[in-house]
């Protein structure tokens, strides 16, 4: 026997779990019998597409509690675990996030799903046990088990197991009944059976305790929805995708003929701390003929509804089907973009018919869904559609199409800009002509915008066109002579002594209180998709853009003058950079030198002074 000590976080995870911060000890129940079912299904997928030897023609869940012991056990005959698993899985949380899965834990006294939520569920057991004991035997492998046990104090034993059959068996030793601690007698028939048909219903294995059945093993989603109550669906939802919340919509789906497959889908109510990160686990459940099959599908649904949680399950596929044939397989890519095109119109129908339900989708998954317009150019227009975006028009997000029917009359054009926020998009100098004469701007601040404005050409038939970018075109409020001829040797000197940094320099409408500012030109990349490329590591020149002066600014009108009287005053090129300066600034960019800025501006207002 060797006696092992917990990783330093186990330890301190057990020490919440023994000292019963929970209120809902029941859950502990429903987490062994979890175990046990992915055990199941694990052994059985791995008779089916690895060739494994094992017996899956009896797979099941055994309960069995001892009044006089004290004891529940619960016991599977599914893949079972070596030693050193027994060690790695348990002995340790080898999962990233440790720190902050504790701290939340802390924080949330009366939140029993949390432990549901981070998957570190078998802890759960020292909620309600003195000790814990667990045998297993590796499917598949010769020689002896592997017996665990612990008080849940910091270490544990780990032994031999001669006579251990294949499969895992966890035995919780109770502590004493204590209602006022909301701690049970789970030893009685009647609290196991509740515990079974409130959680685990759905299980798609028998739980047995003696002779009796206690679950139904009712595929949900080969149910009638007018049999299956809200209660049952979100069970289901939380079990499948580990979030305690209940989800925000679900989507049932049937295809009947010479293709048959059924589906259960659920939008979520919130979006998973790892939304956006790489490794992230996402996917689809897939089952053939109710046998699981895999537990995370990526080829059901495009990463761009990765948050989209559910199961589905084909009539037509082979039982031994691998990642490689998912991927070419015509059946699945039939059911991809029917899965899809549901999803998008369930969202549609969110935004039609339940503004509330809508916004809190949007807020949560709008910046996932929209990187669907990069790479999905079938459902490009249907994504669109869906979409809503932040607009100078008021407060609420609006559509495309609600934007449409507000432009002005011989308006052609859909004006939008990128920016990190809000108010920094409504405080740029590119926005002041568009203001003023009253013309509709879309406000995009996700990082995602910069991309996929350069992706989608039009909607409707209307061009998207940045108000930071090209020659923009706005009627003037009053005809006035074009001053390009008085401003021509100040626009050339201009260019000459700012040629690192601007590709031109011209005279612009689309300023009325600000002096200048910088325009990318039409077929360049803008400073900040520039930018996102530099931190992807992909390098490249700089693109210089174009300076624009607004010739009514008195700032403009008397830096012309002054070069037309005194065009060799050694204060004019620091003028020239103060005045670069001043416009990269107001639309939020870095400047290159900040110091000799700061320096430049101070000793010229030392001068005014």
């Amino acid at each position: 026997m060797e006696t092992l000590e917990f990783q330093a976080e186990a330890r301190q995870l057990l020490q919440l779990m023994v000292h019963s911060i929970y209120s809902n000890k029941d859950i502990f129940l429903r987490e062994l019998i979890s175990n046990a079912s992915d055990a199941l299904d694990k052994l059985r997928l791995a008779t089916l597409q690895d060739g494994l030897e094992a017996d899956a023609s009896d797979l099941h869940i055994e309960l069995e509690a001892d009044t006089e012991a004290r004891t529940l056990t619960v016991r599977d005959n599914g893949i079972g675990m070596t030693r050193e698993e027994v060690v790695d899985l348990i002995g340790t949380i080898a999962k990233s996030g440790t720190a902050e899965l504790l701290n939340k834990l802390r924080e949330a006294k009366e939140s029993p799903e949390l432990i549901g939520q981070f998957g570190v569920g078998f802890y759960s057991t020292f909620m309600v046990a003195d000790k814990v004991t667990l045998t297993t035997r590796k499917a598949g492998t010769e020689g002896h088990g592997t017996r665990w046990e612990s008080n849940g104090e910091g270490t544990f034993t780990i032994d031999d197991a001669p006579d251990a059959p294949v499969g895992t068996s966890v035995t919780v030793h109770l502590r004493p009944k204590d209602e006022e601690d909301a701690l049970y007698d789970y030893t009685e028939t009647w609290k196991i059976r509740e515990i079974v048909k409130k959680y685990s219903d759905f299980i798609s294995f028998p739980i047995t305790m003696g002779e009796d059945t206690l679950n139904s093993m009712k595929a949900l989603w080969a149910r009638p929805r007018s049999e299956v109550t809200d209660e049952e669906y979100h069970e289901f939802y939380r079990h499948i995708s580990h979030d305690w919340s209940e989800p925000l919509e679900i989507i049932n789906m049937k295809a009947e003929g010479t293709f048959e497959y059924e589906a259960l889908l659920f939008l979520p109510s919130r979006a998973p701390h790892d939304l956006f990160q790489r490794d992230a686990r996402r996917g689809l459940q897939l089952y053939v003929k109710r046998v699981f099959i895999m537990d995370d599908s990526r080829e059901l649904i495009p990463d761009y509804l990765r948050f989209v949680k559910g199961v589905v399950d084909a009539a037509d596929l082979s039982l031994n089907i691998s990642r490689e044939i998912l991927q070419q397989d015509r059946h699945i890519q039939m059911i991809r973009r029917r899965l899809v095109k549901k999803v998008l119109s369930t969202i549609k129908d969110l935004l039609n018919n339940n503004a509330e339900k809508y916004a809190t989708f949007w807020r949560e998954f709008g910046r996932a869904l929209k990187e669907g317009l990069l790479n999905d150019q079938d459902n490009q227009k249907a994504i669109l559609d869906v979409s809503t975006f932040s607009s100078t028009a008021g407060s609420e997000p609006t559509t495309l199409a609600a934007y449409i029917e507000r432009m002005k009359e011989g308006q052609e054009e859909i004006y939008y800009l990128t920016g990190e926020s809000r108010s920094q998009v409504e405080n740029s100098p590119h926005m002041e002509a568009f203001q003023a004469q009253g013309y509709e701007v879309l406000i995009l601040t996700d990082p995602v915008d910069e991309i996929w404005v350069e992706a989608v050409p039009d909607y409707e038939g209307k061009k998207l066109q940045s108000v930071a970018r090209g020659s923009v075109d706005l009627p003037k409020d009053k005809e006035e002579p074009e001053p390009e001829g008085d401003f021509a040797p100040l626009l050339t000197f201009l260019k000459t002594q700012l040629e690192e940094q601007v590709k031109d320099v011209r005279l612009t409408h689309r300023l009325t209180t600000s002096p200048a500012c910088l325009v990318s030109d039409a077929d360049d990349i803008t400073p900040a998709l520039e930018k996102m490329y530099r931190a992807m590591g992909q390098e490249g020149p700089r693109v210089k853009r174009i300076l624009e002066l607004n010739p009514n600014h008195p700032l403009v009108s008397g830096l012309r003058i002054a070069h037309e009287n005194r065009a060799d005053d050694s204060a004019l090129p620091e003028t020239a950079e103060l005045l670069y300066g001043t416009a990269l600034l107001a639309e939020g960019g870095d400047l290159e030198d900040p110091a000799r800025f700061a320096k430049l501006l101070a000793d010229r207002l030392a001068r005014t002074v």
